[in-house]
């Protein structure tokens, strides 16, 4: 209409948008507006985004790490697998295999950037029945890729002969050179006792070991490995609109629970 120039306010202007993929058209829906929005700086770059989520009271079936769920992040829908990991103030936190009810975690995905405060809608597709229900609720976190995620690994063993306190442990290692470098970790076992590793026996991952107590033979010694995790990579923009009698009852469900925290209060 106005060439290059901003159209003035309360104009009517028509927008024709050129190259569309078949995919992304073939998703568009007669009687469905179609949004137009504008993008803040960097909105258009990929990042690792976290989302503060709390699982919703209506959903009752379990959420695990890298379920691919629907995303609904303001004007943007797009499905990711995220990884969930604790909330708290520190400077690493651990992964959590699955999504608790009851408390809030940070859900970790690779998304275009965004800016808060941006709340957040998670659902998850029934795959036999193509209906998609309300799962989580929450916020725009922060966007940081140096965000660490630890996922906790332990490895056992059990002991081979048992002098009060020192015991030779076999079956956690299998070479000398792994129980070398791992020489310096503190072992743990499930009875209460501490220790750490004195040397490899032989070369079969056999090593001798110096507890803080004597040790039992039915105990089980263990070592806690800590390994640093990463979302997938599977954002997609591309997302099929749900029925119109699902969104207005996932948004029927957060005005309920908005009218019991005013009656509680």
């Amino acid at each position: 209409v106005c060439g290059r120039r901003r159209p003035p306010s309360g104009w009517y202007v028509s927008v024709h948008v050129a190259n569309v993929p078949s995919t992304a058209a073939g998703l568009l829906r007669p009687q469905s507006p179609v949004l137009l929005f504008g993008l803040l700086a960097h909105e258009q770059k990929m990042s690792v985004v976290h989302y503060v989520v709390v699982k919703h009271t209506s959903c009752t079936e379990p959420i695990q790490s890298q379920d691919e769920l629907i995303f609904h992040n303001g004007f943007r829908r797009f499905t990711a697998r995220p990884i969930f990991s604790q909330h708290n103030n520190g400077n690493k936190h651990k992964l959590e295999r699955f999504l608790p009810a009851g408390t809030a975690v940070v859900a970790s995905v690779y998304a275009p950037i965004s800016f808060p405060p941006l709340p957040l809608l998670v659902f998850s597709k029934n795959r036999t029945t193509g209906r998609s229900h309300l799962v989580a609720t929450g916020s725009l976190h922060s966007v940081n890729p140096d965000r660490i995620i630890a996922q906790k690994l332990v490895l056992s063993g059990s002991p081979y002969k048992i002098n009060r306190r020192v015991a030779v442990i076999r079956h956690m290692f299998f070479n000398r050179e792994d129980i070398m470098w791992f020489k310096k970790v503190e072992l743990w076992t499930k009875h209460g006792r501490r220790g750490h590793i004195k040397e490899p026996l032989g070369t079969h991952g056999h090593m001798k070991c110096l507890f803080d107590g004597p040790l039992k033979a039915q105990d089980t010694i263990c070592l806690s490995l800590y390994k640093r995790v990463y979302p997938p990579w599977q954002y997609s923009a591309l997302v099929q609109a749900p029925p119109a009698f699902e969104v207005e009852q996932a948004a029927m469900q957060i005005i309920d629970e908005a009218d019991e925290d005013e009656m509680m209060d």
